[in-house]
Parts: structure tokens; C-alpha cells; sequence
């Protein structure tokens, strides 16, 4: 299984317009950040983790091929807001995208013209399939676990693939949970900032759920430029725990 960061900072992404800080502001290419996202290749099979607004930008350098299913996390913006640019790949078929009720609905509200009973042409061809926190679901021969985490006080979803997790927009993780996330080769999971935010883990928080996770390797993702510089930050990790960057690509 293939691993593509397509994004790997927060709302605002890096660096923020206006800012004049040192991360905002630097040359290194791995403190440029768009909004957060994966693409997963097992087998033929290619499955995107939410449609940001960056996706069009994201997904250019790819080969244009099917995308067999789109895993969103939460409503928020900057990880729907994409949605539209999947147009191009309606060439392939229907798209299927796997959200919980009320994700589904306010997709529905946001964008109506995407979901119309009778579609005309130019629109995206999606489709959606409603999901849950307590059912595991497949595309084509891929095991999806969803993941249920909080994001302050709303209930977002992560998801588990095989011996992979990706956890986005995490401030807590009930521990009923935990059990679904043992034994992970790899853990993907959110880390804003060092200082406290109402509803995001900062970087001391997401240690320690790692730490209690305990999985083989981790990287870091969804970082505000307020985390500090790429490589400075990564020399403070230990070895299993790693900062995560457009365009990095792993192998589970």
C-alpha cells in the first residue's frame, strides 16, 4: 500500500497569507503546506482521504486514472472544499464518496447541483454512500474501519486500512476506540501547534496518544505554521516519529 500526502497543513495552510513569520517565511520546500489529504494505492485500487480546496493543485502531477472511493473526515471546509474539481473524473464513472449522515447532508446543502436526482452535463457525478462509526465497509477488495474521534465537542470520523491509520483534526480519541488502532505499521494523525487549541491536539497531545497507540511508525500532519520549521521540529522527534510534507510518499 501506497501513501501519497497530498497536503499536510491546516485551514489556513502554509504559509499564511499575510503572515511575516519564519515558517511563513521560509525557503524549504517542506514548510509549504496546502490542506490536508492522502491519496491511498493498494493494489488497483486508489482511495482519497477528503477533497480539499487545494485538490485540483494536488492531484495535477498524478496519472489520471479512476479514483474508486473519497473517505470524508468531517464538513469543515478545508476538507470538502474540493469537491467540485472531481468532475474530470466522472470520465471513469460514477464517484463514490462514503460519509456519515450528517456530513451527507450538508454536502447535499452546500452543494445541491452535485446530487441532483437527474444530472446534467458539466456537473460531478458523485455518489454518496452514508457510513458509521461502528460498521466496517469495503471498496472493491479494501477493508475500511471507521474510526470515531473528536474534534472538540463534534464527532468526526478516522479511518483504519489494513495495518494503516489516518487520524486528521484530532483533539481526543474515546477509548473505546483505542482497540481499533492496535497493532498499526503506520498512524497518520494531526498535530495544529505546541500551545492549546480548543480543538485540535497540539504537539505535546498528539505524542501522547501516539504513545498509547503505539504504532511502528507515525508522521505528524495538519501542522499551522505556528508547529515551527520542518527540520527543526523533526530533530526534536524520536526515531519512529516523523514530520510529514507535501509530496511525501510511504510504503505500508
Amino acid at each position: 500500500m501506497i501513501i501519497n500526502f497530498l497536503g499536510t497543513g491546516t485551514s489556513n495552510g502554509v504559509p499564511e497569507i499575510g503572515c511575516e513569520c519564519t515558517v511563513c517565511k521560509s525557503a524549504n520546500l517542506k514548510d509549504k503546506r496546502l490542506r490536508s489529504s492522502v491519496l491511498i494505492e493498494k493494489g488497483d485500487t486508489r482511495i482519497l482521504i477528503d477533497v480539499t480546496p487545494n485538490f485540483r493543485e494536488q492531484i495535477m502531477d498524478f496519472p489520471f486514472q479512476k479514483i474508486h472511493g473519497v473517505l470524508i473526515t468531517h464538513e469543515h471546509y478545508d476538507h470538502v472544499g474540493g469537491m467540485d474539481d472531481l468532475r474530470p473524473f466522472g470520465r471513469f464513472g460514477k464517484i463514490d464518496i462514503y460519509a456519515e449522515k450528517n456530513v451527507s447532508d450538508a454536502l447535499k446543502d452546500r452543494i445541491p447541483y452535485c446530487f441532483l436526482s437527474q444530472k446534467y452535463a458539466g456537473i460531478p457525478n458523485l455518489e454518496i454512500t452514508e457510513i458509521n462509526d461502528t460498521e466496517p465497509f469495503w471498496i472493491n477488495d479494501v477493508e475500511v474501519i471507521p474510526i470515531r474521534v473528536m474534534h472538540y465537542k463534534l464527532p468526526i470520523l478516522g479511518f483504519r486500512i489494513g495495518d494503516f491509520a489516518y487520524l486528521t483534526d484530532v483533539k481526543t480519541v474515546p477509548e473505546k476506540e483505542l482497540s481499533k488502532l492496535e497493532n498499526l505499521d503506520m498512524l497518520v494523525v494531526s498535530a495544529l501547534r505546541r500551545t492549546e487549541h480548543i480543538s485540535h491536539q497540539t504537539l505535546d497531545q498528539a505524542l501522547d496518544l501516539i504513545h498509547k497507540i503505539n504504532p511502528k511508525k507515525t508522521y505528524l500532519t495538519h501542522l499551522s505554521h505556528q508547529m515551527g520549521l520542518h527540520n527543526e521540529v523533526g530533530q526534536e522527534l524520536e526515531a519512529s516519529i516523523s514530520i510529514a510534507y507535501d509530496g511525501l510518499v510511504v510504503k505500508v
